[in-house]
């Protein structure tokens, strides 16, 4: 048998929630090692390793960890819900605990794993006012000035959510770039489509900032989820269809809860070239 020499450069995960897939890197007990453009480079599914969004994790005071979000473009993210499942999945199982907190850009939050092995993330209080959002001027978020009547909610990160007849129909390629950039949306918004099948059901697609098309958002589907309610169109207690799976949201008066499936893919090395050229 060949004796394989030991890895050298930076060891990382890669997970998906519902397709929402990541990459995750565990910086406990070194310090942040990722920049805009390490984000940039792993995030090129041709060049990198590709990822909707990159997590890392850091070293907390008062938390079991912190979670910095990376889109693939190198931009910043406040909040990643299913990139914070998957994330709570790996650390409850290292230390083989049923519950974590941790701290990021939206504040502390925190996880459980439920009975059937699915993972529920606290995603905290959905933010409802035109500066938390945040928006460009004060106007009723409940109905954005914009073509197509949308909802915008902070979750986070900024949303903008569409009811529409038929969230399938709908060109997001061609739809989300200009909506994600609408100046009404100061620091670019996520875009989401959703249509109801039944009650307190809801199938959406979704255009992430930084990220464009992806399978599934967990922030998104929590906003989306909030948006339906506050229009009357569903409970508190939503489940969405999207492109990768089912995820489901419970609106509780401690915050917006959301439920769903983890996936731990596989493990690997970033070469030391690799990290020399992309500092």
């Amino acid at each position: 048998m060949i004796e394989m020499p030991p890895p050298s450069g930076l060891p990382f995960l890669k997970m998906h929630g519902a397709g929402n897939d990541f990459v995750v890197i565990d910086s406990r007990g070194r310090g942040a090692v990722v920049t805009a453009a390490l984000a940039r480079a792993l995030g090129d599914r041709n060049r990198g390793v590709g990822f909707d969004q990159l997590a890392e994790i850091r070293d907390a005071e008062g938390a079991d960890f912190t979670l910095d979000f990376w889109n693939s473009d190198g931009s910043r993210a406040g909040a990643c819900g299913n990139a914070s499942r998957c994330v709570s999945d790996y650390v409850m199982r290292g230390s083989g605990a049923s519950a974590v907190t941790f701290l990021t850009g939206r504040g502390g939050l925190s996880a459980r794993r439920v009975p059937d092995g699915r993972v529920s993330v606290n995603m905290g209080p959905p933010q409802l006012d035109w500066q938390g959002v945040p928006l460009a001027r004060a106007v009723e978020t409940l109905h954005l000035p914009l073509p197509g009547d949308p909802v915008a909610v902070g979750m986070g990160n900024p949303h903008c959510v569409f009811f529409v007849p038929d969230a399938e129909a709908v060109d997001l390629r061609a739809i989300g770039p200009g909506l994600e950039h609408d100046p009404l949306f100061p620091a670019r918004t996520n875009v989401e489509f959703a249509s109801l099948l039944g009650p307190d059901r809801l199938r959406m697609r979704v255009w992430e900032r930084g990220a464009g098309i992806t399978l599934a958002c967990g922030s998104g589907a929590c906003a989306t989820a909030v948006a339906a309610h506050l229009r009357g169109l569903t409970g508190r207690q939503v489940a969405l269809e999207m492109d990768g799976g089912l995820l489901e949201i419970d609106w509780r008066e401690d915050g917006v809860w959301m439920t769903g499936p983890v996936a731990h893919v596989f493990d690997g090395w970033l070469s030391p070239d690799f990290l020399a050229a992309h500092p």
